[in-house]
């Protein structure tokens, strides 16, 4: 980078699992998971001209990211010593057109840590947007935007 900053690598060293998911009709068809697990109706929102009736890849990202962010949430909890029964991570994707003529994501992340003071609270969130393979994936690429309340 031209500003002096070191750009870290956060690629995987080692690859302990693979996930596999196949789209058949984009946005507007289903989406199955090798493993049987997913077996979902995709569908464009109002918002972009479709008509709602299935999930879509907005949905399942948000989904995907909460759960993993909150998982690395977790985690550095309990190496820092801290229980964070009802935690909860909620996100927002949104999609809209970007400069280039195609489309871009930003992602909001709402974090609820109840039982810890906000100082302790601010620190964990940020030591797990480190750890978090989703907020390394994005990182420099989307605005992720992590609201603590």
């Amino acid at each position: 980078m031209t500003d002096g900053t070191a750009v870290v690598d956060t690629r995987p060293t080692k690859i302990m699992y693979v996930a596999e998911a196949t789209a058949h009709g984009g946005r507007d068809g289903y989406v199955t998971s090798q493993d049987g697990q997913i077996e979902l109706k995709v569908a464009m929102p109002p918002a972009l001209g479709g008509d709602g009736n299935g999930t879509n890849p907005e949905q399942l990202f948000a989904a995907g990211f909460s759960a993993c962010f909150h998982n690395a949430l977790v985690l550095v909890g309990r190496r820092a010593g801290f229980d964070l029964t009802g935690s909860t991570v909620a996100a927002k994707v949104g999609i809209g057109p970007n400069k280039q003529r195609g489309y871009g994501l930003a992602v909001a992340l709402s974090v609820s840590l109840p039982v810890l003071d906000a100082g302790i609270a601010s620190k964990l969130v940020d030591a797990a947007h480190e750890v978090c393979p989703y907020s390394n994936a994005t990182r420099g690429n989307i605005d992720v935007t992590i609201l603590l309340g």
